[in-house]
C-alpha cells in the first residue's frame, strides 16, 4: 500500500500459513516473513511479483529478527535438543550459521530424552500431528507413566523447539505427549476454524486419540496417565477431567472454566464474539461450553495454579473451579502465584516452583503398579 494506506493489494495470494513480517528486501523486491507450520518455523520470501519461496529449510524453530544490506539475516534458532542460539543466514545462498553456543558447557554432560514425531487420525478423519519424548535410557519392554501436555491459545502451535520442562518430565521417567489438536495454528485456516463456536468439544477427541495412539505402542502404563495445560490448555484440561476419569491426576493452570463470568472480566472483551449469541440473548452456548457445568463428573485429583494478577484468565475463574471441587470433595489444591500475571513462570523461581508442584502432585497420585 502507499504510505497513506491507499492502493492496498494482496501479494501473498492463497498462501495459507501463519506468518509475521521481518522486513523489506534491500532492493524492495518483496518482504521476508517468518512462517510457522506443522511444528516448525522457517524464513520465507514474499515477492511483489511472482511466487512465494521458502528461504530456509529444517526441523527447527527459526525466528529471523533482522536483515542487512549485504543479504544476510540474523535471528534465533532452537531445535528439539538445543535451546535458542543466535544464528546468521546467507540470503543469497541460504545456509544457517550458528553464532553462539550458550548452553554447551552444561549440556555436554546431559542425556536428553529422544523426541519422535507422530501423526494419527481423529474424529472427522482429521490428521493430527504430535510428538513423543521418551525418557533417557528408554526401555521398550518397560511400562512408563504418560504426561499429556496441552497448549493454550487456543490458536497456537506446539513446535519442535527445545523445552526444558518436557525434558525434565522425561528425566523423571515419564513419557511426554504434546500435540496440535484442531484449532491449532500452523495447519491452515480450515483446520484453525474447526473450533469456531465449538471450543472445547472435538479437540477433546483429538487429544484422547493421541493418548490412545501412544498407548497402542505398548510401553505406557494405562493406570498412570497424567494431564496438564495452561490458559487454553487449562480450559481443555478442566474439560477433560469433566468428561473422563482415565487420568490419575491433572493440573489445571490459569484456565477459563465459566464463559459467562469470564467474557465480561477478561482484558479481551472481544471474547463475546466467540459465541453465536450474546449470553443475555441466549446463555445456552456459554453454559454448554463451560467446564464448570461438568464438575459433577470430576473424580480426578486436580491441582490449580494461577497468577494472582492475571488479567487474561482472572484468578476468579480458578477460584470458581476450586470451590466447586471442594464442595464435591474431589482432591484438589489451589496455588496462587503472587506477582504473576498470565502464567506462573515469569520469574525463574516461579518457573521452577511450577514444575516441582506439578511433579509433586503427579507423584502423590501415581498408582503403584509394581
Amino acid at each position: 500500500m502507499k504510505p497513506d494506506g491507499s492502493n492496498s493489494r494482496l501479494i501473498s495470494g492463497d498462501f495459507d500459513k501463519n506468518m509475521t513480517i521481518v522486513g523489506w528486501a534491500n532492493d524492495n523486491s518483496g518482504v521476508y516473513v517468518n512462517v510457522r507450520e506443522r511444528g516448525t518455523a522457517n524464513l520465507y520470501f514474499v515477492p511483489l511479483k511472482g511466487s512465494i519461496r521458502q528461504v530456509t529449510q529444517g526441523t527447527h524453530m527459526l525466528s529471523i529478527t533482522s536483515t542487512s544490506k549485504d543479504q544476510r539475516a540474523a535471528g534465533i534458532l532452537s531445535d528439539p535438543y538445543q535451546p535458542g542460539d543466535v544464528v546468521a543466514v546467507n540470503l543469497k545462498n541460504p545456509g544457517i550459521k550458528k553464532l553462539t553456543s550458550v548452553n554447551d558447557d552444561i549440556f555436554s554432560s546431559v542425556t536428553f530424552g529422544k523426541v519422535e514425531e507422530i501423526w494419527y487420525k481423529s474424529s472427522d478423519n482429521l490428521d493430527i500431528q504430535g510428538w513423543i519424548i521418551k525418557p533417557p535410557g528408554f526401555d521398550p519392554l518397560k511400562k512408563y507413566p504418560l504426561i499429556l501436555t496441552i497448549h493454550g491459545g487456543p490458536h497456537a502451535m506446539y513446535g519442535v523447539g527445545f523445552n526444558f520442562r518436557w525434558q525434565y518430565h522425561a528425566s523423571e521417567d515419564y513419557v511426554v505427549l504434546f500435540t496440535n489438536p484442531r484449532g491449532s495454528s500452523g495447519y491452515g485456516s480450515a483446520f484453525g476454524n474447526e473450533i469456531k463456536n465449538d471450543y472445547p468439544n472435538k479437540d477433546f477427541e483429538d487429544l484422547m486419540n493421541g493418548v490412545d495412539a501412544v498407548i497402542a505402542k505398548g510401553y505406557i502404563d494405562e493406570k498412570n496417565l497424567f494431564v496438564y495445560g495452561g490458559s487454553g490448555g487449562g480450559v481443555l484440561t478442566s474439560w477433560i477431567v469433566g468428561h473422563t476419569d482415565r487420568f490419575a491426576a491433572a493440573s489445571v493452570n490459569y484456565p477459563v472454566i465459566n464463559w459467562l463470568s469470564f467474557v465480561g472480566t477478561t482484558d479481551g472483551v472481544s471474547w463475546y464474539r466467540n459465541f453465536q449469541k450474546f449470553p443475555w440473548d441466549d446463555p445456552s452456548e456459554h453454559l454448554r461450553r463451560s467446564p464448570l457445568m461438568y464438575v459433577g463428573n470430576v473424580k480426578t485429583p486436580t491441582l490449580l495454579m494461577t497468577g494472582v494478577k492475571d488479567l487474561r484468565t482472572p484468578i476468579s475463574q480458578t477460584e470458581e473451579f476450586y470451590q466447586a471441587l471442594k464442595i464435591r470433595k474431589v482432591p484438589t489444591a489451589m496455588i496462587r502465584f503472587n506477582e504473576e500475571f498470565h502464567g506462573t513462570s515469569s520469574k525463574p523461581s516461579n518457573y521452577i516452583r511450577t514444575v516441582l508442584y506439578l511433579h509433586y502432585w503427579f507423584e502423590k497420585y501415581k498408582n503403584n503398579t509394581d
